[in-house]
């Protein structure tokens, strides 16, 4: 096998692979469901695309309006499960309170990650941050 990298400065996720065996294109996902689910969002769904011929440029992130106040990031890009709803002002965005990798709860009721980069300071409600969407709003 070949590796193009193992491990990234990502949260969940963190221990996610990619390479190849032979000509075959090969992504390792982590064994906590909520880190696969999410590295397979941002790494899988692309990598499948491009094979399909379609542009594969990665996930579509969008700016929305938070609705909580955050405390700062460390050092690791965060993906924040999150419940991004419309409302008359436009999309806001509302981070789940728990962002414990193992609560599948908390993942079957996001509709979007709320994505902060690393060392990010704290965030106040009302402040615009990216999202990616899981599916749509509700």
């Amino acid at each position: 096998m070949t590796l193009d990298f193992h491990k990234v400065a990502m949260r969940p996720g963190k221990p996610v692979m990619a390479g190849k065996i032979g000509g075959m294109a090969m992504v390792g996902l982590p064994g906590n469901p909520v880190s696969a689910m999410v590295c397979g969002r941002v790494f899988l769904i692309p990598a499948v695309e491009r094979m399909l011929g379609l542009p594969g440029d990665g996930p579509r992130m969008e700016r929305t309006s938070l609705t909580a106040d955050l405390g700062p990031n460390g050092p690791r890009e965060h993906y924040m499960r999150a419940v991004v709803t419309h409302t008359p002002q436009g999309l806001t965005c509302t981070p789940c309170e728990s962002q414990d990798s193992s609560r599948l709860r908390i993942l079957a009721t996001s509709n979007a990650l709320a994505v902060r980069p690393p060392n990010d300071s704290a965030r106040r409600a009302g402040e615009s941050i990216s999202i990616l969407r899981l599916r749509n709003p509700d």
